[in-house]
């Protein structure tokens, strides 16, 4: 099998990839449909960053929590209990809106809904990889496929939405959403997971709870790492919730326009996504995060400039690209340095980082936006990115003595490998 498909070969992750590929299509529909649905029934851009903050602030709040539990729970139990409470909420969503009697607050309501599923059910997914890829090696393969599993979805998924909406409307995209819950409930009941060693629990959970934050804290990588996903999430939620606004009052355009900056997104982060599959190992992933941070910040910057819908679009390819680089190499390298017993509490904090601080980027944007406009809300948003991607090119040889010698004492840097590759290791003198 190609390098880049790798972890396809493992029984366990090719299941959760097939139904999950079904399953995010049909998200992406419900997340273009939400934002249309609710920015046509009020026209506020402040409301619809309240609905994205509703979404996504329960993660904040909750992960941490949840990253004990998953320490000690069985985590493919929790990915099924979280898909049975989303495929329930985008039922109700959907025969609301097909009645026609969908409210703002109801909307709002469900999206707690959705953020409260999120808190649990995004670091179970992350902490569930080495449950499911056999060999370790290809766990940052396996990392790599699921982002580019999540934006082919993100490439489809809005598309077939806008043409939904303009056929049928907004409430046949959730009830699409409703059914494919099913494909990745099927496909965690036929899984035989490989049992991972836990630590046994002492009984108390704000022990636990410290124990998870101060490990975090004192890992010097991790913590710069998940500070600077804090950032570039604060920064994601003003682009991502202004989109409507852009098609709205900058571009004139309609539903299907909305689904073109989708998956322009979409595409620039499929690229990334593939282009990280077919590494064959972590080292440079540290520089990689400093350079997509760039890439990210100065294409914000230039859908800020941009004077035209089609140059949005090129600007918007660079956001994804330069967004999915980011989260999909912090994610691996994170993974790749922090101990077992420490993962579902590691990866709820990067559930926190990364999407925990979105909703309040999504809230202040919408403010911003209402009184300075789209483009100046995006544009200093991208050069807030391009000032943390330059703070943290100037830490990254710290990190590099910290997170070598875990790299060699786990196989990741081959003997084998061309001599001069690598720093030599300051903490060793």
């Amino acid at each position: 099998m190609h390098k880049t498909f790798r972890a396809l070969q493992y029984r366990n992750y090719r299941l959760f990839f097939i139904g999950q590929s079904i399953s995010l299509i049909g998200t992406w529909m419900q997340q273009l449909g939400m934002s249309w649905l609710i920015y046509n029934l009020t026209k506020s851009a402040v409301l619809l960053g309240t609905v994205n903050f509703f979404a996504l602030v329960p993660a904040f709040f909750l992960s941490p929590f949840a990253g004990v539990w998953l320490d000690r729970w069985d985590r493919r139990k929790v990915i099924i209990a979280t898909q049975v409470v989303s495929l329930i909420q985008a039922t109700l969503l959907a025969g609301l809106t097909l009645m026609h009697a969908i409210v703002p607050w109801e909307i709002l309501a469900l999206s707690v809904v959705i953020g409260l599923v999120t808190a649990f059910d995004t670091p179970a997914r992350q902490s569930f990889m080495i449950e499911i890829v056999e060999n370790r090696e290809d766990l940052g393969n396996a990392i790599a496929l699921n982002s580019s599993q999540f934006n082919l979805a993100r490439l489809i998924g809005p598309p077939i939405a806008a043409g939904v909406i303009q056929l049928v409307g907004e409430g046949w995209c959730f009830a699409l959403n409703a059914v494919s819950y099913l494909a990745v409930i099927i496909a965690l009941l036929s899984m035989t997971p490989t049992h991972v060693a836990k630590e046994p629990s002492t009984g108390q959970m704000l022990i636990e709870l410290k124990a998870g934050a101060s490990y975090v804290w004192q890992f010097l990588p991790v913590r710069a790492m998940l500070t600077l996903l804090a950032v570039m999430s604060l920064l994601n939620g003003s682009y991502s919730v202004l989109l409507p606004v852009f098609v709205i009052k900058v571009y004139h355009g309609q539903s299907m326009t909305l689904g073109i900056l989708f998956s322009a997104v979409a595409l620039g982060a499929l690229i990334s996504a593939y282009s990280l599959a077919s590494r064959s190992t972590v080292y440079g992933l540290g520089r990689l995060i400093a350079v997509s941070t760039s890439i990210f910040g100065l294409s914000m910057v230039g859908l800020g400039l941009a004077p035209s819908e089609w140059l949005g679009v090129v600007a918007l390819v660079g956001i994804g690209l330069g967004a999915m680089m980011h989260m999909a190499s912090t994610n691996t390298l994170v993974q790749t340095i922090i101990e077992d017993h420490m993962r579902g509490r590691v990866m709820a904090w990067y559930t926190m980082s990364f999407l925990g601080t979105m909703p309040i980027g999504s809230l202040a944007s919408g403010f911003a936006s209402d009184h300075f406009g789209p483009r100046w809300t995006v544009g200093v948003a991208g050069v807030i990115a391009v000032m943390g991607s330059l703070l943290f090119f100037r830490i990254l040889p710290s990190l590099r003595d910290v997170v070598y010698p875990i790299y060699e004492a786990r196989g990741h840097i081959r003997p084998e490998r061309p001599p001069g590759k690598f720093r030599p290791k300051r903490a060793q003198k």
